[in-house]
């Protein structure tokens, strides 16, 4: 009696996962999804606004102008894009807001579900101009739409808890569901920044954002040079197998492989 109820347990388990699979645009990449977007972007706001109490925007207005504006023309080539193509409900309770914070000493970007995206002053002399810029929000942007930290909050609420008792645990333990969010995150007092995502996540998000980029008038060739100077930056590093970012140099290699199709969305 118990083998089978373990297996009729290991049956539901597997359909609710298949279930629970989506697509990721343009690549076409199928990912699990077990919670609902919508909570996703309810704890990316807590979130977010905890940040913001515990950080200071930029005083630079002429940087900060740079950001907003840079973030607009991509998001707007997003959601152009997602309309075209019959997939506005992925974006649904997105309110994009794009941040300029003061940290001179922190190289960083990132996207939150919902639009969220912040950007540190520290990241500014290596992306140089708007297309630098370009490079690094779009990819961060990718990351949102993707719903790569879906993926990554539901691998973990898989582990912990097992699927029959996630929607439980949404419904009748928020905290603990949001303290999982901030881990997967990375959001806590001291850095408040996005943990690493996968290489695959991150390849991803990479090809993802050469195309963004080009659909809002930036030039996807610019990323080349823009990982460059990031992998001249230095500071130790640890083998690709032992790291969850691609090295350096197959991130660039995979660039490369990306922009014949990209430059396809590009128009000056």
């Amino acid at each position: 009696m118990k083998k089978i109820f373990k297996t009729a347990v290991s049956v539901i388990i597997i359909v609710l996962i298949w279930q629970a699979c989506s697509v990721v645009p343009l690549t076409g990449r199928k990912q699990l999804s077990l919670v609902p977007e919508s909570e996703m972007i309810s704890m990316s706001l807590t979130s977010y606004g905890d940040f913001l109490k515990e950080n200071a925007l930029s005083t630079d207005k002429a940087n900060t102008a740079m950001v907003k504006q840079v973030g607009s023309d991509i998001s707007a080539a997003v959601i152009k894009y997602f309309a075209d193509n019959s997939l506005s409900s992925r974006l649904q309770g997105y309110q994009w807001e794009f941040s300029l914070v003061k940290n001179d000493t922190t190289v960083n970007a990132w996207c939150m579900p919902g639009g969220k995206v912040v950007v540190y002053s520290g990241l500014l002399p290596v992306t140089k101009d708007r297309n630098g810029l370009a490079v690094v929000m779009s990819h961060e942007i990718a990351h949102a739409v993707a719903r790569h930290g879906n993926e990554r909050m539901s691998q973990e609420m898989l582990a912990q808890f097992g699927s029959v008792a996630l929607s439980e645990m949404i419904k009748n333990k928020p905290q603990e569901t949001q303290t999982i969010f901030n881990g997967a995150y990375g959001i806590g007092a001291q850095v408040g920044v996005l943990l690493p995502f996968s290489r695959e996540h991150e390849l991803e998000a990479d090809k993802l954002g050469l195309i963004f980029m080009a659909m809002a008038g930036y030039d996807p060739q610019t990323a080349v040079p823009f990982w460059e100077r990031m992998a001249a930056m230095g500071g130790a590093k640890p083998p690709e197998f032992l790291s969850t970012h691609p090295s350096d140099a197959t991130r660039i290699a995979r660039i490369k492989a990306a922009l014949p199709e990209a430059m396809t969305y590009y128009k000056k």
